[in-house]
């Protein structure tokens, strides 16, 4: 039987003390309702607001703070003007994008918004050169840097360190946090001693993986 059917008053009762104990039994689940509604909202709200503080203060995980050297993965055969490709990197639970811009620039990012971790997309029509964008609170990044040029992030986003090989195959060698240079993160993942880190310092890109280094990627 439902809350709101009447049910029959017992017998030596009358029908307005029936009706009386009817309205008691449905105010009581309508606050009951309400009791429950503002208890899952504080409890949204406050998952909320903790997990942006800790998105902000590092406390949550950070696309690329796992443990030991990243991997050599190949990200797509190629990647033409204007593009954009959505991938994992450098684990399986880290979502990465790739985007090439029209004069041939490539450049990698987290694609998690430093924000609340909403997932973070490419607009090619946007502005000159296009921008990546955070729908949740519109946040916007730099295409080119990665930083912050709009909205409520409150840094740039992480970079992944991408290669070109000859045949146009482009690869992910590496990440970099925010604030670092595509040098310091190259060189703080993979020994700051190497002759890679050295061309970096003068100007040049990660070389593209070896066939040995190939045969390592996941």
């Amino acid at each position: 039987m439902s809350v709101t059917d009447p049910e029959p008053p017992a017998p030596g009762v009358r029908a307005d003390a029936a009706q009386e104990a009817l309205h008691d039994r449905i105010a009581a689940d309508s606050l009951t309702t309400r009791r429950d509604y503002l208890r899952i909202v504080a409890t949204v709200s406050g998952g909320l607001a903790v997990g942006g503080i800790g998105v902000a203060s590092g406390i949550l995980h950070r696309h690329g703070d796992s443990e030991g050297v990243p991997p050599l993965r190949k990200v797509a055969d190629r990647i033409e003007p204007g593009e954009s490709l959505a991938f994992r990197y450098p684990g399986d639970e880290d979502r990465a994008i790739a985007v090439r811009m029209e004069d041939g620039t490539l450049a990698g990012y987290s694609a998690v918004c430093t924000h609340l971790a909403c997932a973070v997309l490419w607009r090619k029509d946007r502005g000159s050169e296009g921008e990546l964008y955070c729908p949740c609170h519109e946040g916007v990044f730099d295409a080119r840097t990665g930083e912050v040029t709009a909205g409520p992030p409150p840094r740039g986003l992480p970079k992944v360190i991408l290669v070109e090989q000859p045949d146009g195959s482009v690869w992910a060698v590496g990440t970099a946090r925010s604030g670092e240079t595509l040098q310091e993160g190259y060189c703080r993942e993979r020994g700051a001693g190497g002759p890679l880190c050295a061309r970096l310092e003068g100007g040049g890109a990660p070389e593209a993986p070896g066939r040995s280094e190939r045969s390592e990627r996941t």
